[in-house]
């Protein structure tokens, strides 16, 4: 890795990318010309910024979707990771061989790979850098692939929403990895519950309760910053703690099957059982009580300890009846209730195929604002459990709470303490 990678300050990082938020008239220019060449060639150009296995799974999801996906361009802040992803693309066939010339490494790897000549960026890093990059890629003219979720603290939530406003005026796409949001066996039950199958939604209940993940031993010559970002699921400043990575899924059904995000949070949460500092710093359960405008009430729990019973699936009680709802799986029980049947395609490609659709059709499809929302529902709700206070949207939307570290460079960079409800303060 190249030296002048290592001291990029929080500053110089966001630099670039924060000029969407105000637009620019050469960019948008631009923008237009790309996307009118991206509609009428026969080839869907795409970079890949992430290169750990989420990212090299939506590169393969992409090329499902359509047989005129090309992998061009990967970027990665590390090498080894870049490779690896891309020797697995090479399964593809001549779809994804990536040149020497378009592998970009460093924590700048991504202003490199958005200089190549490409139609979509799929971003699939570690969260805490999706709002700087999301910024990047609409003030480049890119149609956007971005995982969830979006962004780990408000200050990320604030960048995102004026991303997506740039995007949305530039007509640029954007799809968010939420994938029940094109899964049609969500889709076809949430839209008979706002027909009102279940009638008025008097409650709802959502989990994710599982054993723990993947975690990698730090290696002799890992810094503390390489570390971190290798093992990037149990830091905060990179996850937002896995109510933020993992839960929103549950807590975005929630929100689109009332319309709208809480109002309010009250939480609880801790560390009781993943207590080796080789986990990092954050909570292994949660459990949040939501509050939405209409007066409903939201029971939110997601758990990450081995041995416990796993649960992973929204249920909203309504008037008339009541819808269990997982992957794959659609109940509404009334008297004449409904189930789900038949084909339920692949939601991580279906992703894929509804973006590029909507970059054919030249109606932008963006979806960047549904996941903000539903990812500053998540941070909320860390938030109030890391707190013990209760705290609302307005709250959450305006807080400056800015998890980034001082600089981005492979040093010393401490493990923040385990946050202690009563004691940690709300900022």
């Amino acid at each position: 890795m190249r030296d002048d990678t290592n001291d990029v300050t929080r500053r110089q990082f966001i630099k670039t990318s924060a000029t969407v938020a105000a637009g620019s008239l050469a960019v948008g220019a631009l923008t237009a010309q790309r996307g009118a060449h991206a509609a009428g060639s026969d080839a869907v150009r795409i970079g890949l910024i992430g290169c750990g296995g989420r990212g090299t799974g939506a590169a393969f999801n992409a090329l499902e979707a359509s047989p005129r996906v090309r992998v061009v361009a990967l970027a990665d802040v590390f090498p080894d990771r870049l490779e690896a992803c891309r020797t697995r693309l090479r399964e593809s066939g001549d779809r994804a061989v990536v040149a020497d010339d378009r592998c970009h490494t460093g924590f700048d790897a991504y202003r490199e790979l958005l200089a190549d000549d490409l139609d979509v960026v799929i971003l699939a890093t570690p969260p805490h850098f999706r709002p700087a990059h999301l910024a990047a890629a609409v003030d480049a003219g890119r149609h956007v692939f971005m995982e969830k979720p979006a962004a780990v603290d408000p200050t990320g939530i604030r960048l995102v929403l004026a991303a997506a406003a740039e995007a949305e005026r530039r007509n640029l796409s954007i799809v968010a990895g939420t994938q029940r949001r094109h899964e049609l066996s969500y889709r076809s039950a949430i839209k008979r519950i706002h027909r009102g199958l279940v009638g008025r939604v008097m409650s709802a209940r959502c989990y994710w309760n599982m054993g723990g993940l993947w975690m990698h031993p730090r290696q002799p010559g890992w810094s503390d910053m390489e570390w971190q970002l290798r093992n990037w699921l149990y830091f905060t400043w990179l996850s937002g703690d896995h109510i933020v990575e993992q839960h929103v899924h549950n807590l975005d059904v929630i929100n689109w099957v009332i319309g709208t995000h809480p109002i309010r949070a009250l939480g609880l949460g801790g560390r009781q059982v993943r207590t080796d500092p080789a986990y990092g710093h954050i909570f292994d359960h949660f459990a949040i009580e939501y509050e939405y405008p209409n007066g409903m009430f939201l029971t939110s729990m997601c758990r990450q300890i081995d041995g416990c019973s796993g649960r992973v699936e929204e249920v909203v009680r309504g008037t008339h009846g009541t819808a269990t709802l997982r992957s794959g799986h659609a109940v509404i029980e009334r008297e004449d209730g409904w189930r789900f049947k038949g084909d339920n395609p692949n939601p991580y490609v279906q992703e894929h195929r509804d973006l590029i659709r909507s970059i054919d059709n030249g109606a932008g499809r963006n979806e960047a604002r549904q996941v903000a929302e539903s990812t500053l529902t998540a941070i909320m709700g860390r938030m109030s459990a890391y707190t013990g206070q209760p705290v609302s949207w307005e709250q959450a939307m305006n807080s400056s709470l800015d998890l980034s570290p001082d600089a981005y460079e492979f040093g010393n960079l401490p493990t923040p303490s385990v946050a202690i409800p009563g004691r940690t303060p709300l900022i």
